[in-house]
């Protein structure tokens, strides 16, 4: 295996075991590959990769890409559990008791320094965390996202909106303690379920978008939009997605499964139409902010165009296929519908497919046999477990 480059562009170096009192305790189990010094989890998932990918020989594997080992989770998804007067902050255990994650190394040094404050929020304001097995209660989770420049969006996914007006009437002595909270809404989850939110938001601020500055891009993320948890792989898999589109030098790009506009945006030139297709309609919102920021819809800008619909369905229907490809699917792959289109839209010269999940990527290469893979890379956007990013180049032989 080559050596691994750092998501800075620096060669990793052997780190010793990151350390964990709730692994140590046995409170938290999530970080699976915890107790593997971090050199051989990139060689595992490099290896696994090259393993589920060995049908195609010729297939060029660039160094996988690094991360730092702790602090670089920009999101957090917590259930709020306890009382109002002693909120417990992290996750719930296998019997529904609460276990306080607030010192989680993984999270950002921001993040971490953001939790006492929120947690004091919930009593201030007297938000009674949902009791999972009694079903009463009101506050359901907390979702948080830091930016780069340390700004922060928060959001309370409460049960209903009964709640809503205390935390309009104590926010500005949130945002005085916080004043790096950018954007802070509540979301209503009503039904009694194992998701983090529900459809309808409430903006609390002004502001309901966070910048994210990512390359020579800004992103926007509003709520209920997808992002990265690894800024900075997820600004080398943006670099190396641009430097294959640069290549191949195409006159029309369609970018699937979209979010909030990342490679699209990056992928953005005078010379070249780019489509982005996302299901979401925040997500789509987010990246039109992007494009209106960058100018690209001015006359002699790039032409780009985001679209809120199903990629399959938007694809079936275009009646032209573009020059080039960029899926980005969730674990379950494209499919065989959408893998098929592909096969057979004779207009798609190149595809490039970042995946968080390779068995289903191998199964959807699998589908597309006129594309040859031509280069991958292993990104590891979570350090300590056995998730990671795989990024394919595809060319029709």
């Amino acid at each position: 295996m080559t050596e691994p480059t750092h998501a800075t562009g620096n060669p990793s170096r052997i780190l010793e075991l990151m350390q964990c009192s709730y692994f140590d305790s046995a409170r938290c189990s999530s970080c699976t590959l915890l107790l593997q010094p971090y050199e051989e989890q990139i060689a595992g998932k490099d290896q696994r990769s090259r393993d589920l990918l060995a049908a195609y020989p010729d297939l060029e594997w660039l160094p996988p890409v690094t991360s730092a080992e702790a602090g670089f989770r920009n999101k957090a998804k917590m259930v709020v559990s306890g009382t109002a007067a002693e909120p417990i902050v992290g996750i719930l255990d296998e019997r529904g008791l609460g276990v306080d994650l607030r010192n989680c190394p993984l999270y950002t040094p921001g993040l971490r320094a953001a939790f006492p404050a929120l947690a004091a929020f919930i009593t201030h304001a007297n938000l009674t965390p949902y009791d999972v097995p009694g079903r009463r209660g009101e506050l359901k989770h907390l979702l948080i996202t830091e930016s780069p420049d340390g700004e922060l969006m928060v959001r309370f996914v409460l049960r209903s909106q009964e709640p809503v007006s205390r935390i309009r009437k104590h926010l500005p002595a949130l945002l005085e303690a916080l004043p790096q909270i950018r954007v802070a809404s509540a979301n209503l989850l009503p039904e009694h379920k194992a998701v983090l939110e529900g459809s309808r938001e409430l903006p609390l601020t002004e502001q309901t978008a966070l910048p994210v500055r990512m390359n020579d891009v800004t992103l926007y993320l509003r709520a209920q939009s997808f992002f990265q948890t690894n800024t900075p792989v997820a600004a080398t898999l943006y670099r190396q997605a641009r430097a294959w589109v640069d290549e191949a030098a195409p006159r029309s790009i369609w970018d699937l499964y979209c979010g909030v506009g990342g490679f699209a945006l990056h992928c953005a030139d005078d010379a070249r139409d780019v489509v982005g297709v996302e299901t979401s309609v925040e997500a789509t919102a987010s990246a039109n902010l992007s494009r209106d920021e960058l100018a690209l819809t001015e006359p002699g800008a790039a032409r780009v165009t985001f679209h809120a619909d199903d990629a399959t369905a938007f694809a079936l229907a275009a009646p032209h296929a573009p020059d080039l490809v960029i899926v980005n699917p969730p674990r379950r792959g494209i499919g065989p519908t959408l893998a098929g289109w592909l096969e057979s839209a004779s207009a798609v010269r190149t595809v490039i497919y970042s995946s968080c999940n390779a068995e289903s990527l191998a199964r959807d290469l699998a589908a597309m046999p006129s594309f040859a893979p031509r280069r991958a890379q292993v990104l590891d956007m979570f350090p300590q477990t056995g998730h990671f990013e795989v990024l394919v180049l595809l060319e029709r032989a």
